[in-house]
């Protein structure tokens, strides 16, 4: 009995040095990878908002254009401008849809490629800007 209760006693519990360093590097490459999409998240929620608002406040593709763009000074974004929205006339008003991709460089030639869309049209579906 007494063996048995020094042996319990013996076994290491825990994690091993190598595996604390492995879990540090995961948990820094995750948080790197949070560091530097976070920027462009943000950035997409403002653009949301922002072609909300200029769907509201103009009647004209180049009215929302317009509004647009004083929202993006306003909202510090330059991802996109008025001109690369894709705006369609439906029965009641206008629909406002934006499609962009952002690169992120990671390391060396490793980069990590987002793509953004969004619209104002009640079904979702973004319209692609005719060229």
């Amino acid at each position: 009995m007494q063996n048995i209760k020094n042996q319990q006693l013996n076994q290491q519990q825990g994690i091993s040095f190598i595996g604390l360093i492995f879990m540090l590097v995961i948990v820094g490459m995750v948080a790197m990878l949070g560091i530097k999409i976070s920027p462009t998240v943000i950035e997409f929620m403002s653009i949301k908002k922002a072609i909300l608002t200029a769907k509201q406040s103009g009647t004209t593709v180049r009215e929302i254009q317009t509004a647009f763009d004083k929202q993006a000074e306003i909202g510090y974004f330059d991802a996109i401008a008025g001109k690369d929205l894709s705006i369609v006339k439906n029965g009641d008003g206008m629909d406002v849809s934006f499609a962009y991709s952002k690169k992120i460089p990671l390391v060396g030639p490793a980069s990590l490629l987002l793509e953004y869309e969004g619209t104002t049209a009640k079904n979702g579906a973004v319209t692609k800007k005719q060229e």
